[in-house]
């Protein structure tokens, strides 16, 4: 199957498999799992941390970090469209009692320096206590500015808050800039990197921080049942992900926008090429195209979208020109046989 949905779908590479097949294993939970230790300890290394912490998930390594900033009635400020608000189950209000305060994001992503600014609560009993203010990069496949993240950190700094980035794709948003991921991790107090996404690891995520910061996230992960055995053989794969795959993503970029570009020739397809900054594309199918018959007829070709009137298609390790191709030949047929 050529697979747009996500690039959560990539297999791991042969050259993680086999990394996987011969790991040196102990048990994590009493920290004596040394190809785990070596993730964390180069992870913090590479991006500028005192420590890290190898978790199962993004969401995981995103609610972690929001509890160990943060205390029961304390509150976070995010954007609107931010994952770990919308997508993540209301983890922060329901395992950890935080209150989310989403706000706007911008056409790039951002969020308003005047909006946080405004959303911090005043030191009164009346309210919840502004602890965090929590931004994703990238988000929706665009890239946040090196400046706007210096900004919001100084914002941040000066207003006494804690500031965390929800990394899942950091390495597009590094890639995209032409910069090392530690010159956007640098701006934050903590820091989750997916590895399982356009690196291609089979599970896990990072979690970066301050000793103290990590040292609560790891008794939070036990008590939420994130505690791992013999992980070494999932760290393996991860190694690879954040030593080998973060240039690769460069590939992904170029076949989105080859995708978008051949895109602008379906008449029922409405795409702006200029909004592609890394591997997502965004396209609007014409009203009169039924989203769940086009991806139902694409099925039957080989082809998995998102049924949906806006579709995110997303390129990944997985999806060559070649399948770029064939996916807009067969799209052309799909459309005019759902019609």
């Amino acid at each position: 199957m050529i697979d747009f949905r996500s690039d959560t779908v990539t297999k791991p590479t042969p050259a993680m498999r086999a990394a996987m097949a011969k790991a040196e294993v102990g048990d994590d939970v009493y920290g004596d799992d040394p190809t785990v230790n070596r993730l964390q300890d180069m992870a913090a290394d590479m991006f500028g941390f005192d420590s890290a912490l190898f978790v199962s998930s993004g969401t995981q390594a995103n609610l972690l970090a929001l509890m160990a900033h943060c205390e029961r009635g304390d509150e976070y400020l995010c954007g609107q469209q931010a994952h770990n608000y919308k997508f993540e189950g209301g983890g922060a209000a329901v395992l950890g009692s935080i209150q989310p305060q989403p706000l706007p994001n911008q056409m790039d992503g951002s969020i308003l320096l005047s909006d946080i600014e405004a959303a911090i609560k005043p030191d009164d009993i009346h309210f919840a206590r502004t602890r965090l203010l929590s931004l994703e990069n990238t988000i929706g496949g665009k890239v946040l500015s090196q400046d706007y993240l210096a900004k919001a950190q100084t914002l941040a700094f000066n207003r006494g808050l804690k500031i965390h980035l929800d990394g899942a794709r950091v390495a597009n948003a590094a890639v995209a800039q032409g910069i090392a991921i530690a010159d956007i991790t640098q701006y934050f107090d903590s820091v989750s990197i997916c590895l399982s996404k356009g690196l291609c690891a089979p599970i896990g995520s990072i979690l970066l921080g301050d000793e103290r910061l990590i040292a609560k996230a790891i008794r939070w992960r036990k008590m939420l049942g994130g505690g791992m055995r013999q992980a070494g053989i999932i760290a393996a794969a991860a190694t690879l992900a954040i030593t080998d795959q973060v240039e690769r993503l460069a590939d992904d970029h170029d076949n989105a926008k080859r995708l978008a570009m051949l895109l602008t020739q379906v008449d029922e397809i409405d795409v702006d090429v200029e909004q592609v900054q890394t591997n997502m594309v965004f396209a609007k199918l014409a009203d009169n195209i039924n989203p769940k018959r086009l991806a139902d007829a694409l099925f039957t070709k080989g082809i998995l979208i998102s049924a949906s009137q806006q579709l995110r298609l997303v390129t990944h390790n997985d999806i060559s020109k070649q399948d770029i191709t064939t996916f807009v030949q067969q799209l052309k047929h799909a459309i005019v046989s759902v019609k």
